[in-house]
């Protein structure tokens, strides 16, 4: 470059020794060759032809220069032609006006017509109209309509700004391939990748390498996918991460709006708050990241978590979002959550385990209310009825509220069956134990005697009144009482008839009952 450097200036030397100054305008010659690749020169202030032997015959030109070659357009303050390797070489202010749409411009040219490659530096400019790459260097090939620079460019397409160590222009398709340390930036957000092509008239974005986007509120991870930035909605695979403040989505593929913050998420999903401890896992689920809810399906199984102790729930369908409080108030709390399971619900914890159909936890109350054949269990006591409300403390039972047919049985260490009924029944635990009952209406009680000394079974008792207390120690009844139309019996052990040894609609639901976190996943999943 820098001997044609040279020969231009000694070339322009002689020129304006012997140039006149007057305008000349030279059109094409084409008395060495017919092809339709010739450069033809169309206008110049200054014009002259230098004969060479070997290295072909040179065109200098001076002032407004026009060239063309078939429909792309050349202009430029001066130039040198070779007519034989059919080349420019073009100094200040060019321009190439390639067809209706791209226009490229720099400060040096090297422009060799046969293969129509134009190497461009120095404040290198390209336009299609809507958008615009600029570049200290750029290589263009008219041929195939594509740019490419390897040293840095930027591409400006309405408020987005694309820069990148190297990039490809394709004309045709108004596409840019961008590599290595490639940067978005627009009001919205910024995306940092290493592999980018984008699409100058949709603004779509795909990405095949790491990806990271962030906006105000949120970061985005992914390692394929796309992104429109003009509609604001993304498709991330390959385990794309959203996250924000206090919410965080993994999953296999996501699907997502960000205006509205609805997505989709599938395959080994986890979503996390952890603002509230609470975490979901699952094979698929819908979410929105602004009104911060998800609502999971295919075998969900939900992590409450506080103060070092979990609680899994596990269902059909799992729907989970905000309850907002009284904002008004200092030190206001908007992210207080809400659960709701739907279907074979079932809960274990290493103190609390349940099943039900249908179950609705609130963060505000701690309280889990149990629909439809609700059973829980607390260390060797079940509890059961048509609803239970269960309170808990640190994810430990501290009290329940049994609606209707309420029954409590617990099993002593040698097997047998303490058990109490009433139409109603509250209760209340210490670290996880039951420690008192109480049924009122309909109540009925049967529970084995033991001597205070040596705790041996002395008998079995059975008695009905308005109302029932059982207190307990060690697992063990350590009181009992009756209130109002009290009436009952007692057994000595070894005359107990076999049909008084459980009261009506006795069911024992150990087998039921979840006694690990393995056995509340029906299928495997991911972490």
């Amino acid at each position: 470059m820098q001997t044609s450097k040279g020969l231009f200036l000694f070339h322009l030397f002689c020129i304006l020794q012997i140039f006149s100054d007057a305008q000349v305008v030279v059109y094409g010659d084409s008395t060495k060759t017919d092809s339709s690749k010739f450069i033809k020169i169309l206008a110049a202030d200054k014009f002259r032809r230098v004969k060479q032997d070997s290295t072909g015959n040179l065109n200098l030109l001076i002032g407004h220069v026009q060239l063309k070659q078939e429909n792309t357009l050349f202009y430029c303050d001066s130039a040198v032609q070779n007519m034989l390797t059919n080349t420019i070489e073009a100094f200040n202010n060019i321009h190439i006006k390639d067809g209706d749409t791209i226009n490229v411009y720099s400060q040096y040219l090297i422009y060799r017509g046969n293969t129509k490659i134009a190497d461009l530096n120095g404040k290198v400019k390209l336009t299609d109209g809507k958008a615009t790459l600029t570049s200290e260097s750029l290589q263009y090939d008219v041929n195939a309509k594509i740019g490419t620079y390897l040293n840095n460019g930027k591409l400006v397409n309405k408020q987005t700004t694309l820069t990148s160590k190297e990039g490809y222009y394709y004309a045709d398709t108004k596409e840019v391939y961008f590599q290595n340390n490639v940067k978005v930036t627009d009001p919205e957000f910024i995306m940092l990748t290493d592999t980018l092509l984008y699409n100058i008239n949709s603004e779509v974005a795909s990405f095949i390498a790491p990806t990271t986007i962030y906006d105000k509120k949120s970061t985005i991870r992914t390692r394929a996918g796309f992104y429109d930035m003009k509609k604001e909605v993304g498709s991330f695979s390959k385990r794309p991460v959203i996250k924000d403040s206090t919410q965080t989505i993994i999953a296999d593929n996501i699907d997502y709006d960000k205006k509205s913050g609805e997505g989709l998420a599938h395959g080994n999903i986890l979503y996390k708050d952890s603002s509230n401890g609470i975490s979901v896992i699952s094979g698929e689920a819908v979410f929105n990241k602004e009104k911060k809810t998800v609502k999971a399906y295919q075998f969900p199984l939900t992590l409450i978590k506080q103060d070092g102790d979990s609680l899994y729930v596990a269902s059909d369908t799992l729907y989970s979002g905000v309850l907002h409080t009284d904002t008004s108030k200092e030190n206001k709390n908007d992210t207080l959550r809400f659960l709701s399971a739907y279907h074979h619900v079932k809960i274990y914890g290493d103190s609390l385990q349940g099943i039900t159909d249908s179950l609705y936890y609130s963060s505000i109350d701690s309280i889990f209310r149990f629909y439809r054949d609700p059973a829980i269990w607390a260390k060797e006591s079940q509890i059961t009825g048509d609803t239970i409300f269960l309170s808990t403390k640190n994810k430990k039972a501290d009290s329940v509220f049994v609606l209707e047919n309420a029954f409590s049985i617990n099993r002593t260490k040698e097997g047998m069956f303490n058990q109490l009924k009433g139409n109603n029944m509250i209760g209340a635990f210490i670290d996880g134990e039951i420690e008192f009952l109480r049924a009122k209406g309909n109540s009925e009680s049967l529970y084995y005697l033991q001597d205070d000394k040596d705790s041996s079974y002395m008998g079995l008792n059975y008695a009905l009144a308005d109302a029932i207390g059982m207190k307990f120690k060690n697992k063990e009844i350590k009181r009992i009482s009756w209130v109002n139309a009290v009436r009952g019996i007692t057994y000595p052990m070894d005359k107990i008839p076999a049909d008084k040894k459980i009261l009506k609609n006795f069911k024992w639901l150990e087998a039921e009952r979840p006694k690990s976190l393995s056995s509340l996943i029906s299928t495997p999943i991911k972490k």
